[in-house]
């Protein structure tokens, strides 16, 4: 593992552990050149992922990414980290072992949605808001009524 401070290619570990859902290796490490420490986490991966956006473009899957969008959507809201990385780690175990290695984006941004709607509405409003691309008020306001109207 290369270290993220000075580059040098020589790091050892010095501890590891399984993260606390048992999805991950949590691995500390020292860098043998700068004496840096850093984590990284080790994670199985069933099968690569290409995620397809709307106007065809195909990018590899970033569970980091989806992690980081969901992150701020909570942000400020009484979410802890590790029920955000759950959500997370199911939303990838459910599309690898889907079959397709090409995810629409849709797809992703919907299963995401889905999540937050039960977990924080607040949230939820949040992420629809960029993933949805309201570009009025009105826009806003019939999404609201539709959440309304469903928890009628």
């Amino acid at each position: 593992m290369r270290c993220p401070f000075c580059g040098n290619d020589d790091t050892q570990v010095k501890d590891s552990r399984p993260t606390e859902d048992n999805s991950a290796i949590r691995r500390r490490r020292i860098c043998s050149q700068c004496g840096a420490r850093f984590t990284t986490f080790e994670r199985v991966q069933l099968r690569e992922l290409t995620v397809v956006k709307t106007n065809g473009d195909r990018e590899p899957f970033d569970r980091d990414k989806l992690l980081r969008s969901m992150r701020i959507a909570l942000r400020k809201r009484p979410v802890e980290g590790d029920r955000i990385e759950r959500i997370v780690n199911s939303i990838v175990r459910q599309l690898e072992s889907a079959g397709d290695t090409d995810v629409p984006s849709k797809q992703v941004g919907e299963m995401a949605m889905q999540a937050l709607a039960t977990l924080d509405q607040v949230g939820y409003v949040r992420y629809a808001s960029v993933y949805r691309d309201f570009r009025e008020a009105k826009d806003f306001d019939e999404f609201l009524d539709g959440i309304r109207i469903g928890n009628d």
